[in-house]
């Protein structure tokens, strides 16, 4: 059984992921897998994360043996009623998810980012590199109801 990114997750981030799909997507044994992310600071939002998960014989084969690409999805929704925690109120936001992508110069984020103005939480799901960086990215928006919006500062 594959272990995907849960096993592979950085200890200083709380949220852990819950494999929950496996679709295999060529012979050479590549799959796309799919998490489960509850938000550990938001009771009621659970995102399902998607990334593609490169095989023994591909990597044999293309000879980059300890990277993944870059690729996901994200997609949150509520799972039951909204209760935000303490939270980080700037537009930095604050990591939810990370897991390492390659040996030690890539890691797959989840980003919580609060827009206060629409009260929307917003996920981003983004590859950090050490060098060049990446374009690849997912968002993902769960707008709060009335009572479920932190109070204005």
């Amino acid at each position: 059984m594959k272990t995907g990114l849960a096993a592979l997750m950085l200890m200083a981030v709380p949220a852990s992921a819950e494999v929950v799909g496996e679709v295999g997507v060529d012979w050479v044994g590549n799959d796309i897998i799919v998490e489960a992310i509850a938000d550990p600071k938001v009771q009621g939002v659970t995102c399902h994360l998607a990334y593609f998960e490169r095989s023994v014989l591909d990597r044999l084969s293309q000879g980059n043996w300890f990277e993944d690409p870059s690729n996901s999805a994200i997609e949150c929704t509520r799972t039951g009623p909204v209760r935000i925690g303490d939270i980080c109120r700037g537009p930095e936001g604050e990591d939810v998810f990370s897991a390492s992508r390659s040996l030690i110069f890539k890691a797959l984020r989840v980003k919580r980012i609060y827009d206060e103005d629409n009260q929307v939480l917003i996920y981003l799901a983004h590859t950090d590199q050490v060098k060049e960086g990446s374009a690849k990215m997912s968002i993902s928006t769960v707008a709060l109801e009335p009572g479920e919006a932190l109070p204005a500062k």
